[in-house]
């Protein structure tokens, strides 16, 4: 029997798939407290994209998750703790798991790369063993939870993505050797891009200020 749910939100995924990481890579803090979970969720790195969540927004996923039985409330010590019902839920295997949680904290990632990537929740064999769960994956008898994307140009593999926030929305390319302005413009040009824009206003001010006041003594009237 297979579980279909509803679209989870950016948030909710990146919750499910820090708790997922967290209980293969540091087992002694698993379950996680609420203040441990926001870290994860926040974390610079292996992480796509990067986000900044509070307390009171992870407090809600949670709250959302447990209500469609993804989340487990232990109580216990100062503070409670939580962990993921996926297995359960989803029934899928643990391979399974480890690839969704790859896909939900680092986004859409080829089979090669995946493999890469789970090596500290779960060592697969080889590249096929990992394309072998994502087919399983995507052809589920109720809703697939994985789907192939069509293949980027200049790539030499196809990349995959999870389907638990719902179908992606699929971009067409540009023929080839048409121009492609932002594909290669990085986070850094366009904060260098956008300080000469402002550089160039604040000059533009100054001119208009200055010109002003020239106008203003010799009795210029511009408008």
């Amino acid at each position: 029997m297979t579980t279909t749910l509803p679209a989870l939100s950016l948030l909710e995924t990146r919750v499910l798939g820090v708790l997922a990481e967290k209980q293969r890579t540091v087992p002694d803090t698993y379950p996680l407290t609420l203040n441990s979970l926001v870290s994860g969720c926040n974390q610079k790195s292996s992480r796509d994209p990067v986000i900044e969540a509070s307390e009171p927004e992870v407090q809600a996923a949670l709250d959302s998750l447990r209500g469609l039985s993804l989340i487990v409330e232990t109580s216990g010590g100062r503070a409670s703790r939580y962990g993921h019902n996926i297995e359960k839920v989803l029934h899928i295997p643990t391979q399974s798991t480890a690839l969704l949680t790859m896909l939900m904290l680092r986004g859409p990632q080829t089979a090669g790369e995946l493999r890469i990537n789970c090596d500290r929740l779960h060592k697969f064999a080889d590249i096929s063993s990992v394309e072998s769960f994502l087919v399983e994956l995507a052809e589920r008898a109720a809703d697939g939870l994985v789907v192939e994307l069509p293949r980027q140009p200049g790539s030499r593999e196809n990349r995959w993505m999870h389907l638990l926030s719902g179908a992606p929305v699929i971009e067409e390319h540009a023929p080839a050797g048409a121009a492609s302005p932002s594909a290669d413009v990085t986070v850094g040009e366009i904060a260098a891009l956008k300080a000469n824009v402002a550089k160039l206003e604040a000059e533009m001010g100054e001119l208009r200020a200055m010109m002003g006041k020239l106008c203003a003594e010799l009795g210029v009237n511009l408008s």
